[in-house]
């Protein structure tokens, strides 16, 4: 079902390599690094970027069209993250805390494997639809709010989940995807064209640095593995496994074409490190960072970006 030609069009691609040039970088224990003040204006780049094409998208869309993929994807989150703690718990052993903890990034999404699967597919399919932006967003709050009421009914953290919703609602993540959205809807595509030379022009550019960045960043945490045991990194690939093929399926229930079917697999297979960490961090300080931050960035980023990608991409070509 994985021909080589996928996997080849995956692996060699600029955004790829440019991940594995950042963890090759910091295993040799080199000098390069990008500046933080650099890492935060190719972040806020990338996300806005993003919110403008879903915002253009979702302007020529009707409501009709949208209601279903979103209470859909509302409900996806929820499930995704239940099944992952129902298997951190009685796979894994973790506890309560650190299974919810986790679970909410598993079932949350990762903006940049979104990007990452939304180029392949675009290369190998043609562009995706765009209301995936707007799914997206969706998809963002649901599993933080689940796995917070998860880890906090035996914490007493009423008022740390307010919280917490509070940092999700407001962070960068959602401010800048949310609103990059609105601002592409209210503008429109002719609108829109005003600053497509610096958000859609440059988007590839900045991507291939913003992973070389990642690939630094996800070599640091690969040094955590040895304390998570095997079981927890069997998670990190089987779980997101499981996701993503469901994501498949559903994307092609819903009628998507083959690539935003596989798209939509990719964002379900995902974990974040971004809005996730931050919320969980607040909500639930007794969780174990390592656990939630090595499983998200360390292991199922890499995975998916290198070989899920393109599992999910056969599948939808099988379903089609």
């Amino acid at each position: 079902m994985l021909s080589l030609d996928l996997l080849a069009a995956n692996l060699l691609s600029p955004v790829v390599l440019a991940f594995v040039l950042g963890v090759v970088a910091t295993s040799l224990k080199s000098d390069l690094e990008v500046p933080p003040a650099m890492h935060s204006a190719m972040s806020l780049f990338l996300l806005l970027a993003i919110g403008f094409k879903g915002g253009v998208a979702v302007s020529q869309a009707s409501l009709s069209t949208l209601w279903l993929p979103l209470l859909t994807t509302v409900a996806a989150g929820i499930a995704t993250t239940l099944f992952a703690y129902l298997v951190l718990r009685r796979f894994v052993g973790l506890s309560k805390i650190d299974a919810a903890a986790v679970s909410a990034h598993y079932g949350s999404v990762s903006a940049v494997t979104f990007i990452a699967a939304r180029d392949l597919s675009a290369r190998v399919f043609g562009e995706p639809e765009g209301i995936l932006v707007a799914l997206l967003v969706a998809l963002e709050i649901p599993a933080i709010l689940i796995g917070l009421w998860l880890g906090q009914r035996s914490s007493r953290g009423g008022e740390r989940m307010w919280l917490s919703i509070r940092e999700v609602l407001t962070g960068r993540t959602m401010m800048l995807l949310g609103g990059g959205l609105l601002i592409g809807a209210l503008a429109g595509a002719e609108r829109m064209q005003r600053v497509t030379p610096l958000f859609f022009t440059l988007f590839d550019g900045v991507l291939v640095l913003f992973l070389l960045d990642l690939g630094m960043a996800a070599a640091k945490r690969l040094k955590d593995v040895r304390i998570v045991g095997w079981r927890f990194v069997a998670f990190t690939v089987a779980v997101p496994i499981t996701h993503g093929v469901f994501g498949v399926w559903l994307g092609t229930a819903l009628g998507f074409s083959p690539g935003g079917a596989a798209v939509f697999g990719a964002m379900l297979s995902s974990a974040s490190y971004i809005a996730a960490p931050a919320a969980v961090r607040m909500g639930l300080p007794e969780a174990n960072p390592s656990l939630y931050l090595t499983a998200a960035l360390g292991l199922t980023f890499p995975f998916n970006l290198a070989l899920g990608i393109p599992i999910y991409l056969a599948v939808a070509r099988a379903l089609s």
